[in-house]
């Protein structure tokens, strides 16, 4: 069964320079890129994307991480796609649930049905 995820490869990937690598890695898995974006994310985009971590003690540097430098932003769509990057480091984000992949994809590409 095929399914979308929302990949972030985080600021601290990007200035790395492992973006290439990442997307080397989606290509030889077969997956597909449906759509990507490189952006500085800000402070309200961030906020909504972790709005399940308000309150915790770590949301705060969450924020300020995910707003420190551009990432790279994609919807993935394959067989197991959300399966296939939760086991990528923490460079990259990936959505845990097709129910969070949903929400995170309309955040991040609110175009992308």
């Amino acid at each position: 069964m095929s399914e979308r995820t929302l990949v972030l490869i985080k600021p601290d990937g990007v200035r790395r320079g492992l973006a290439g690598d990442v997307l080397s890695r989606i290509e030889r898995k077969g997956l597909r890129i449906v759509a990507m974006d490189m952006r500085v994310v800000g402070k309200d985009l961030a906020e909504t994307h972790y709005a399940e971590h308000a309150g915790k003690p770590f949301y705060g540097s969450l924020v300020e991480f995910i707003t420190s430098g551009p990432l790279v932003a994609m919807v993935v769509e394959g067989p197991r796609a959300i399966e296939a990057f939760r086991a990528l480091d923490n460079i990259v984000h990936g959505s845990d649930s097709p129910d969070s992949a949903e929400r995170e994809i309309k955040i991040f590409f609110p175009d992308v049905v």
